[in-house]
């Protein structure tokens, strides 16, 4: 086998490349200004208008053709024997170079941008334990209130009656009541998409997640209805460039809670309450209990129903893809991993004290 030079080309382009979103990392103003809110949209909207339109996940498709081909790659290593070990691996290597600087063009570089809190006007400091726990009633308050609105009974199950694909339609018009208090949470042309991999997904822990090499946003269509509006809406914010999972949980929860349907403010609420409770159980069980018995039991027949929902996917495998996930995370500027998703309360907590001042 031959040397070939736009091989080798690529392959020292990658550890160039490193080192550049490095640098890019540390210049979280240039990139907020010339790549998240300068070329990024552009590239964005080019995919979303390109791919969009296909009834079908292009990006599930490219995995699964990217998976094939590494397997491939391997079986053929072993079957000749290992010959021109250093020609197949420069090949190798090249490809990766391209995928990487595809990733970080198309979306990656939205991990280094500057924290939407400060792009909201909201203090980032250290909140207490009060102000944990103040939030969460009123969060309770809002979430017992819609979910009777949807029942009439505190004590049935708020069942979605919506198909998935419904949702996803339903879901930008959230978007667009949601642009007129935040015009820098514009979404446009649509491509949101029901994961061809949605049963791996489930086996794997997953709700959803963004292709960022076709700019789709996949949503596991197994999942409860309940949360499916938050689980679409958050796949929609990484769309519109927010990487960091806190903060695409937080805008997905603002476009959730400013839609007109009365199941997605519902949703919205439902993960709200989720995350906060939540800490609130590390800090003090004792209060977290207290307020669970201030929840509506339809509510917590709702969260009954997706524990026992991800209860049987549970497998040996699902901890090692979430440590690799977590590894991803870290090397993205998200230095507590999967843990990352779990800030959303700090800006949860923001927006409810400024939203009350107001």
């Amino acid at each position: 086998m031959k040397w070939n030079k736009k091989h080798i080309f690529l392959a020292l382009f990658l550890p160039i490349q490193i080192i550049l979103i490095q640098i890019a990392a540390k210049n979280t103003t240039f990139i907020e200004e010339y790549y998240s809110n300068g070329l990024y949209p552009y590239i964005s909207s080019f995919l979303r208008i390109l791919i969009g339109w296909i009834p079908f996940s292009v990006g599930d498709i490219l995995i699964a053709f990217l998976v094939f081909t590494f397997i491939r790659f391997l079986f053929r290593l072993f079957k000749t024997k290992f010959t021109n070990l250093f020609p197949k691996m420069i090949h190798f290597v090249a490809i990766l170079s391209i995928i990487y600087f595809c990733f970080y063009l198309f979306w990656g570089l939205n991990y280094y941008r500057e924290p939407l809190a400060k792009n909201l006007g909201y203090q980032q400091k250290d909140y207490t334990t009060e102000q944990l726990k103040n939030t969460t009633k009123q969060i309770i308050e809002k979430l017992n209130y819609y979910q009777y609105q949807i029942t009439k009974n505190d004590s049935l199950f708020a069942k979605n009656p919506y198909q998935q694909k419904e949702m996803y339609e339903m879901a930008v018009s959230g978007y667009k009541n949601l642009e007129k208090d935040f015009p820098h949470l514009k979404y446009q042309y649509k491509s949101v998409k029901s994961s061809l991999m949605s049963l791996l997904q489930s086996y794997n822990g997953t709700s959803g997640y963004l292709n960022p090499l076709t700019g789709e946003a996949q949503i596991n269509d197994r999942v409860p209805k309940t949360g499916y509006p938050t689980t679409t809406c958050h796949e929609m914010a990484h769309q519109i460039g927010f990487a960091a999972e806190n903060e695409a949980n937080f805008v997905g929860f603002l476009a959730a809670n400013y839609n007109d349907d009365i199941y997605f403010k519902y949703a919205s609420y439902r993960m709200a309450f989720a995350y906060c409770i939540s800490e609130l159980r590390k800090r003090d069980p004792e209060l977290s209990t207290e307020l669970w018995k201030t929840v509506n039991k339809g509510i917590s027949k709702d969260f009954n129903a997706s524990y026992n929902f991800w209860k049987q996917y549970k497998n040996p495998f699902e901890p090692m893809v979430k440590k690799g996930y977590n590894a991803y995370l870290k090397a993205n500027k998200q230095d507590k991993g999967v843990e990352s998703y779990n800030y959303v309360v700090d800006l949860l907590i923001s927006y409810f004290e400024k939203s009350k001042s107001i």
